[in-house]
């Protein structure tokens, strides 16, 4: 039997980190959608085989237990035991890494998703979250399926109020990355480095995300990214040309995560072909550039069973 999963990138529409714990991790609170791009994990079961294994034909992309899939797999079988038949995993790439679109973290999310539904003796949705975020931070949103909150460290999830995720579902935004990766590790040193000065207080973090939960409007989605910060410090290509879609263009646009993909906005009258000959001009043609919409709850779970 073989399962086919979309593993959907994320960005962060609102990202405010907020301190630093005494286990080393920050304090964040984010508004994170996922979106209709993304990777594609193939799992093929396979009875009476060894150890899982994993499958990428994208360069650079370990295959080895370095690999966010075969830990997740890994941390499944602690969980589960022996309840899913060994594995391999064959996986599609299209999100880049060191872009801040999580697409390693979605990815190992598709995998325990996957290897649940193949299990004799599946894990309870609170079992499989637990199994997440030992994973990884990111991992535990990618279960959801939809627009949420996230905070803690990344394992605290809240989904959006109907409301709110409608207003989200199916808006249009081009997702655009430079041709070099921003290391999170970097980024949250940067961080640490200005004691204190970027972090953003956890009370205006809330009430700013509070405010416009209780009267969502595509107008008034409050967008922000303190790690921007640091990115910005060093990066100076990625503030230009932010500047420059915002001023051509009158587009939102942010940073994602900790970058460097960044993301605009779109309206109905958005110039596209421009808006892309922007990018493309301001970052080369080694910069990836995709156009693509904000997934509503449920859209990313297509999953389609082969026997």
């Amino acid at each position: 039997m073989s399962l086919t999963l979309f593993a959907p990138a994320k960005i962060n529409l609102f990202l405010a980190i907020t301190g630093r714990r005494a286990d080393g991790f920050h304090e964040l609170v984010s508004l994170v959608a996922p979106l209709e791009w993304g990777d594609t994990l193939i799992l093929e079961a396979r009875v009476g085989a060894g150890a899982d294994t994993l499958e990428c034909a994208t360069p650079g992309v370990p295959t080895d237990g370095s690999n966010l899939v075969l830990k997740a797999a890994a941390a499944f079988r602690q969980r589960a035991g022996a309840a899913a038949p060994p594995v391999h995993f064959k996986l599609l790439k299209s999100v880049p890494a060191g872009a801040g679109l999580g697409g390693g973290s979605s990815d190992a999310a598709a995998a325990l998703r996957g290897l649940n539904q193949l299990a004799t003796r599946p894990l309870d949705p609170e079992a499989l979250r637990q199994c997440a975020a030992e994973v990884g931070s990111d991992v535990p949103l990618f279960l959801e399926a939809a627009p949420i909150v996230m905070r803690g460290r990344g394992e605290k999830i809240t989904v959006l109020p109907a409301a709110a995720a409608a207003v989200l579902a199916g808006r249009e935004l081009v997702v655009f990355k430079p041709p070099f990766g921003i290391p999170t590790a970097w980024a949250y040193g940067r961080m640490r480095a200005q004691a204190g000065g970027w972090y953003v207080p956890a009370d205006t973090a809330e009430a700013a995300l509070s405010a416009w939960l209780c009267a969502p409007a595509w107008a008034f989605l409050p967008l922000g990214n303190n790690l921007e910060y640091p990115a910005f410090e060093k990066y100076l290509a990625l503030p230009a040309l932010l500047d420059e879609l915002r001023t051509n263009f009158h587009l939102r646009c942010r940073m994602s995560g900790s970058g460097s993909a960044c993301f605009a906005l779109l309206e109905p009258v958005s110039p596209r072909p421009l808006i892309e000959r922007t990018i493309r001009d301001a970052w080369g043609p080694e910069a990836i550039i995709q156009f693509t919409r904000l997934a509503g709850a449920g859209q990313t779970e297509n999953q389609r069973p082969a026997v």
